[in-house]
């Protein structure tokens, strides 16, 4: 089945290309998620309005979130926890804790965007990157002290 995509979908292409892909995987997952069109002959035929339109969208979500990594950037993080005489934590700081710090602060985010390897598990200040879209990356600053 041919399809228009909407959105960049891995593994399969761009927004706004024209792609040949699985019936089911069209009928199942890229037109109920709103990620592409079926190419029918009305569809190509507004190709360049479709297309428009989607890099509006795209230009206001990009736009969104550069004014939240602007609101990420200015806050500091410090978390108290106790810890050891060389520095080790009892338990660590992991991203839902980040999570809900943002969440307090006004900022919305599911935790997974949060790009942390490993939880902290040591005294000092890290920072942290929070992926907010494709192209937007916000630095956090996280602080932690001995309680």
């Amino acid at each position: 089945m041919k399809v228009i995509l909407l959105e960049d979908v891995t593994k399969v292409g761009r927004r706004g290309e024209v792609r040949d892909v699985s019936d089911g995987y069209a009928r199942n997952y890229l037109l109920p998620k709103k990620l592409a069109l079926s190419a029918t002959a009305g569809n190509l035929k507004n190709l360049a309005h479709i297309k428009a339109q989607a890099d509006a969208k795209a230009g206001r979500i990009k736009t969104d979130a550069e004014s939240v990594q602007q609101r990420i950037e200015a806050l500091t993080y410090e978390e108290r926890r106790q810890a050891s005489e060389e520095g080790k934590l009892f338990g660590s700081v992991t991203p839902q804790d980040i999570a809900d710090f943002l969440d307090k602060h006004g900022v919305k985010l599911e935790r997974r965007r949060v790009q942390l390897d490993e939880p902290i598990k040591a005294l000092g200040e890290v920072t942290v990157s929070i992926r907010l879209h494709p192209e937007v990356t916000a630095q956090l600053k996280v602080n932690v002290v001995r309680e």
